[in-house]
């Protein structure tokens, strides 16, 4: 197995939409239209091993000193390979490079982020512009387990 990196293009959509159907099924992550994707593609970094897409991640800025880790995505069969770390190590590197300060994460897998240096921070310290952006349109909304965790970089 041998894991390329490398940024989405347009013709990979429907594959990112593919590989994420199940975790959006399940409201781990939610749904985002082809054409919500087509306008943020540069956001995202893929895994592929060979021709298969096998994750994703992307990196959504949010305002010039912050930016979010979402849509976080590691086919079943290749977990615990660090592929999500890997994703979300290159996406910490866009966001220096930027000159971003600091990530945000919002997530089911606390223990895995809190690995790669993020600390849990009150949801109430989100965005305001992220919660009617993005959080209204999950089926879990207003009642939401997922726990805020940031890193500054």
């Amino acid at each position: 197995m041998k894991i390329e990196y490398k940024k989405a293009k347009l013709c990979d959509i429907q594959k990112m939409q593919e590989l994420v159907e199940p975790e959006v099924e399940a409201g781990i992550i939610l749904m985002r239209s082809a054409d919500e994707i087509a306008t943020n593609i540069r956001s995202y970094t893929l895994a592929y091993d060979q021709n298969e897409l096998v994750g994703f991640c992307a990196l959504h800025i949010h305002t010039a000193s912050l930016a979010e880790i979402r849509s976080l995505i590691v086919k079943e069969s290749y977990r615990g390979e660090k592929i999500g770390e890997t994703l979300v190590n290159k996406a910490l590197e866009e966001a220096f490079v930027l000159g971003l300060q600091k990530i945000l994460s919002l997530t089911y897998k606390q223990s895995f982020f809190e690995r790669l240096g993020f600390v849990e921070i009150p949801k109430e310290s989100l965005p305001e512009h992220k919660i009617w952006a993005d959080c209204i349109k999950c089926k879990h909304f207003p009642v939401c387990n997922e726990i805020a965790l940031i890193k500054n970089l």
